[in-house]
């Protein structure tokens, strides 16, 4: 039996983490430190008393962090490690720079990284989320069976899982920020009625659930500021403007200090009028 580790087992974590248990595998977690909502997203997890002890039973150390925590935890993993050398999987949103560099670290100090990126939500049974994997031993975590979680080894290469997340992120999470600052103008200039009827000729669905999307994105947005970054990092490393998505991080930014970057996913999970998510975003 594969023992998984998982840190942090935040939503994502913990999520992931079922759906491995409920595929055979063990995981393992730490929640010292952590808060009540924490506590309780690791519903179902194996909970030991420390990151050492996480680390040191484990086959495969999962990192799920913000990306800008991502160099951190990697540090925290590599001292609680002792002698023992399980691979590394930092499946973090960030840009693959960032995973070369995480790379070099983790080889300096004996060990094997895999690249992973997440498409879609916290995984649940029946469900459909993706974990693109590169790297020499990505296969250890695509051979995993998983309820509600497809994997797809896309290189050999680690930072070739990250690349994927940086392009698919910047569609998914950019277009988000623009009905976000596109609606809240409606709403502020009076206009809110005729822009939802005409952009619902073309977007019927996404004006539909354009309420709810905004106010998922904001009450996360603390933990997205850093990924646009590694976005804008990618896209200016790869010759497009990097000025895009450093306008993305400074939308989230703003979002993050909003009424609605105060809630829990969970409950701003809950709202369902457009006029009062605008509302809260002033």
């Amino acid at each position: 039996m594969t023992t998984i580790g998982i840190v942090s087992p935040g939503a994502m974590g913990s999520a992931l983490g079922r759906a491995w248990t409920a595929g055979g595998a063990r995981v393992v977690a730490t929640v010292a430190g952590r808060s009540e909502r924490t506590r309780g997203l690791a519903n179902g997890l194996s909970l030991l008393p420390s990151l050492a002890d996480v680390v040191r039973e484990a086959d495969v150390v999962v990192s799920v962090c913000p990306p800008d925590a991502a160099a951190d935890v990697l540090a925290d993993v590599l001292a609680a490690a002792g002698d023992h050398r399980p691979v590394i999987a930092d499946v973090n949103a960030v840009s693959p720079d960032t995973v070369s560099a995480l790379e070099s670290r983790t080889a300096a100090a004996g060990f094997t990284l895999v690249d992973g990126s997440i498409s879609g939500g916290p995984p649940s049974p029946g469900g459909d989320t993706m974990l693109y994997l590169s790297g020499s031993e990505a296969a250890l975590l695509a051979d995993l069976p998983a309820d509600g979680l497809r994997t797809r080894v896309v290189g050999e290469r680690a930072g070739t899982a990250s690349a994927v997340k940086m392009c698919t992120a910047s569609v998914y999470k950019g277009t988000t920020a623009v009905w976000a600052q596109a609606l809240q103008t409606a709403y502020a200039l009076g206009v809110l009625d005729v822009v939802l009827d005409d952009l619902r000729e073309e977007h019927p669905d996404e004006v539909a659930r354009a309420a709810r999307r905004i106010a998922m994105s904001a009450s996360k947005a603390h933990r997205f500021v850093g990924e646009m970054e590694e976005i804008s990092s990618t896209q200016g490393a790869a010759g497009a403007s990097a000025e895009l998505f450093a306008g993305m991080a400074a939308v989230y930014r703003r979002l993050a200090a909003t009424e609605l970057g105060s809630l829990t996913p969970e409950d701003a999970a809950a709202l369902r009028e457009l006029e009062d998510v605008l509302r809260r975003l002033r």
